[in-house]
């Protein structure tokens, strides 16, 4: 079960994608993961000591996950089986578990691969738990999503989680050439080229062989593939962005922070980064207006119509012009002033609210509508502000039981000089960067 095609034979007979050819043989060839296989690495250390416990193995695809899972089963002597969570149920657990205790029996113990592991449900992966707390077997899950999010407590306690790193330029061109080595033939690609070529694979080892296994099939006799030939034979890969998680999650957090820390470049990249890979423009409209009232607030207070404005603006234009208007209000966000504090004043209301309950407001600001609700003092000795000076009283207004409260410092004032010291910097920067 373990390995379809090794017992069937078409592992030697049939053909093989160069990625799997490509496969490392020892942990010290995997690319791109020196954190975990290099001399000091994690796992070249657990398996110095002769054992690896359960691990939890959380990167982006094609980055070593399966390969080094396969080297550890053979470098602490473990029997390997692997299942995929898409294609498996609790039957196939179960057969894998009962397959692994008789194994035990034997005298040796099995280290079981779960790819994909995040999409089983929480009873599926609560069937691990005894099997790993009586060693039946050892539990290597590989995941591209957050473990914290996407798996339970239970199994995270009795697991390790390592993380695989997406795999950077020089990596990726070792891969290619290794790759050449193997085929016994040069790539026909201009240096200018080659560096696209793994810019093309955003991280991806098996991305980057696959492409590479395209420009050998497409290339004719003789020819030598610019990057604008590049682009005309493998088109473009889609970046590696999932709109329900990690990727979602972590660019939105990034033009956030970006808008946050008045950097407008860093800010429209992301901005672009999320359009490029697809991400609904409304979605970006919505946060941008959170955005403008969070961190922005009564500091510019036309930062909020603009915002606004942008998403009707492209409610009314669609894509690709309304786009821009949004993306002149990410630059406006970017280079206004902040403040935070009617956010924080907000919360802060709240909580009091929360804790100390249904206090009743002072007698003196309710209306008395009926004699039994005078004679009980409501209204009484209420200062009317609009007849005092400055149509400002000062009387109080907080329950008895609580005493006055202190929620909101204005920010300071001075928009002017505000725009001015920001427009001074950026020009600075401009001067900077000129230079």
């Amino acid at each position: 079960m373990s390995d379809l095609f090794s017992a069937s034979g078409l592992d030697k007979a049939g053909p093989r994608p160069l990625a799997d050819r490509l496969r490392p043989t020892t942990l010290a060839e995997v690319a791109g993961q020196e954190h975990l296989t290099g001399p000091d690495g994690a796992l070249t250390r657990l398996v110095a000591s002769g054992t690896v416990g359960s691990l939890i193995f959380w990167g982006p695809p094609g980055t070593g996950k399966t390969t080094v899972a396969r080297l550890l089963a053979g470098l602490v002597d473990l029997g390997f089986e692997q299942i995929s969570a898409i294609f498996s149920g609790v039957a196939d657990l179960k057969r894998v578990f009962e397959a692994a205790r008789g194994r035990r029996l034997g005298g040796k113990g099995t280290l079981l691969f779960v790819d994909e592991i995040h999409r089983f449900n929480r009873a599926q992966l609560d069937a691990f738990l005894p099997v790993m707390e009586d060693g039946t077997i050892t539990l290597i899950g590989a995941t591209t999503e957050n473990p914290s999010f996407a798996l339970n407590a239970a199994l995270l306690s009795r697991a390790r989680v390592l993380t695989f790193k997406a795999l950077d330029e020089g990596s990726l061109l070792f891969l290619l050439g290794r790759a050449e080595m193997l085929e016994n033939r040069e790539l026909p690609l201009t240096p200018e080229a080659r560096l696209a070529l793994a810019r093309f694979a955003d991280g991806d080892g098996r991305a980057v062989l696959t492409l590479a296994e395209e420009i050998w099939r497409a290339a004719k006799p003789g020819e030598m593939l610019d990057e604008h030939g590049l682009s005309e034979v493998i088109q473009r890969r889609a970046p590696i962005y999932d709109k329900a998680q990690d990727g979602h999650y972590n660019l939105i957090s990034a033009l956030h922070k970006t808008i946050r820390g008045s950097d407008p470049d860093a800010a429209l990249y992301y901005f672009a980064r999320m359009l490029d890979a697809g991400e609904d423009p409304r979605f970006l409209a919505r946060r941008l207006v959170r955005m403008a009232v969070e961190d922005i607030g009564l500091a510019d207070p036309q930062a909020l119509l603009h915002a606004r404005a942008a998403a009707e603006t492209y409610e009314q234009l669609g894509t690709p012009e309304g786009e821009l208007a949004l993306a002149n209000c990410v630059i406006y966000l970017a280079t206004a002033p902040k403040s935070n504090a009617a956010y924080t004043a907000y919360k802060a209301a709240v909580r009091v609210a929360k804790e100390r309950g249904s206090l009743m407001p002072p007698k003196t600001i309710l209306n008395a509508p009926t004699r039994l609700m005078r004679e009980e003092g409501y209204g009484a000795d209420y200062a009317y502000d609009h007849d005092q000076p400055d149509a400002f009283s000062g009387q109080n207004y907080w329950p008895d039981a609580l005493g006055r409260q202190h929620f909101y410092d204005p920010p300071e004032r001075g928009f002017e000089r505000e725009i001015r010291k920001r427009l001074e910097y950026w020009e600075k920067r401009r001067q900077e960067r000129g230079s």
